[in-house]
């Protein structure tokens, strides 16, 4: 399929504007300071925006409808759970890690626990960074191959490298303007596209309802007690860790805390930008739902591969391709584009502020000049970049990768979760307290996060987890927690 001139106009205009706004930074942007904290003098609701920019990534913007599409809401009680993670940031995090003063989400750790705890940290967020960058790139690359045609690999590569260009030459400025803008596009095409699928049912508005509340569709699933299926209370539990693990401990958002004057000004960011998240993922929903009583209205306009089960996924590209007006379809490819490119943009910068405060400051060279830390900082966001784009080709085709890679990041966002709610919360936690409560929690977590892959037949099946996938994080977070904790009153006497 061909672009129209009209769509393809639309899309490279706001893509194109975005990269170029973001380089224009590289002018105002000639320290370290400026390049990971933009000087502390950011607006409040540029960062916002950016907070929920980095939230929704381009998986989102195509997943959220076709779960709604296959199934129903449930998965919206995920964003349900975001006031409560919303709470415990502005309460706790956000004075702690201002308070501190650095950059670093893991320089607390080492302060609490030693250097172990701040490299096993930032470790992890590394290679759960390089991953997701990865995978946003593949994943970002997909919809528009069935879409038009578009080479997977070339558009991998472009997107990879625009989105490295800008971020390398204007620093966290780029970064959070840019987000700002892509979450404006973003929210524009979810709001149009909502629109106009409401207004397009051959009997008005009210028949979408009528096809969707018929077949339940928007259910928010099982209230029951049932802890191996998604049910309300499970989703609402992970949403619960998940939400807290990225508002509370991750450098991508950690990093936005440090950009505003006044710690007024980032909570009032931090709220902001969370949630927005809420009523943007009602839209996302809503699109899947009336996407299914739409073509279950109108059935002969979706093609028979399209109408089997499983295949729920592609019917948003679709629906954008085919569904939509001259100019609108540019749109929406638009906030698709814009959504992964601001998650990676995020990611290059943080991974390379965690490589200067982390290691080169750390251990390399402490007193570095501005000259050589941003020799560093251009370096590790070229080579974070380039490896998320080598990641993303190697993924090309390999399903079955994507879905141990998203077990194996429950091993390390789980295990860095617990480790920084026990620093947190048990002042009298040590080292070997922490050393021990991760050992036994990252155990737990390969357990629930692996035995599903490998144990599937047999007597093998005694072996497998029994508990449904998102509680993983709950139950590894816990139990370091719990263990860490525990550790603290069987070593009582070790003072004396």
């Amino acid at each position: 399929m061909k672009l129209p001139l009209i769509d393809s106009i639309v899309f490279l205009v706001l893509t194109a504007g975005n990269i170029i706004l973001g380089a224009s930074f590289y002018f105002r942007n000639k320290t370290s300071d400026q390049f990971t904290s933009g000087e502390r003098r950011l607006p409040a609701w540029v960062v916002g925006m950016s907070i929920f920019a980095t939230f929704v990534s381009s998986i989102s913007f195509l997943a959220l409808p076709g779960k709604a599409y296959m199934t129903n809401w449930n998965a919206f009680v995920f964003s349900l759970s975001i006031p409560f993670a919303t709470f415990m940031t502005i309460k706790f995090f956000i004075p702690l890690y201002r308070g501190i003063g650095n950059i670093s989400a893991y320089y607390y750790l080492e302060q609490r626990f030693g250097a172990w705890a701040r490299i096993y940290a930032s470790v992890c967020y590394i290679l759960t960074q390089l991953m997701r960058t990865g995978a946003i790139l593949m994943l970002l690359a997909l919809p528009l191959n069935a879409l038009f045609g578009w080479n997977i690999k070339t558009i991998i590569i472009l997107t990879g490298v625009m989105v490295m260009f800008y971020a390398m030459l204007g620093g966290i400025k780029a970064v959070i303007w840019t987000d700002a803008i892509q979450g404006i596009i973003l929210i524009t095409g979810a709001l149009v596209c909502a629109v106009i699928l409401t207004f397009s049912m051959p009997e008005g508005p009210g028949q979408l309802f009528r096809i969707a509340a018929a077949d339940h569709k928007f259910s928010l699933g099982s209230f029951g007690p049932s802890l191996t299926e998604s049910t309300f209370w499970v989703v609402l539990i992970y949403g619960l860790f998940i939400n807290l693990q990225n508002y509370g401990i991750d450098q991508n958002y950690i990093q936005r805390y440090m950009t505003t004057s006044t710690d007024r000004e980032a909570k009032a960011s931090t709220v902001f930008g969370s949630l927005l998240y809420i009523p943007v993922s009602f839209v996302f929903f809503f699109i899947g739902t009336a996407l299914y009583s739409y073509y279950t209205a109108s059935p002969g306009l979706l093609p028979e591969e399209l109408s089997i089960e499983g295949a729920g996924d592609k019917v948003f590209p679709y629906y954008i391709a085919t569904g939509l007006p001259s100019g609108i379809t540019g749109l929406l490819i638009a906030s698709i584009f814009a959504a992964g490119m601001s998650t990676v943009a995020t990611s290059l910068n943080s991974t390379a502020t965690i490589v200067l405060n982390d290691y080169y400051k750390r251990y390399f060279k402490k007193d570095a000049g501005e000259k050589s830390s941003m020799r560093v900082l251009y370096i590790s966001s070229f080579f974070t970049g380039t490896l998320g784009i080598l990641i993303a080709l190697a993924l090309v085709g390999v399903e079955s990768a994507l879905d141990a890679w998203w077990s194996l990041a429950s091993i390390f966002s789980g295990g860095m979760l617990g480790l920084f709610l026990l620093g947190y919360f048990s002042k009298k936690a040590v080292k070997i307290d922490a050393v021990i409560g991760v050992i036994v929690g990252v155990l737990v977590i390969i357990w629930m996060s692996l035995t599903p892959l490998y144990f599937t037949e047999g007597k093998s099946l005694a072996f497998r987890s029994p508990f449904h996938s998102n509680l993983t994080i709950v139950f590894g977070t816990m139990t370091i927690f719990l263990v860490g904790f525990l550790m603290t009153k069987i070593l009582s006497g070790r003072n004396k």
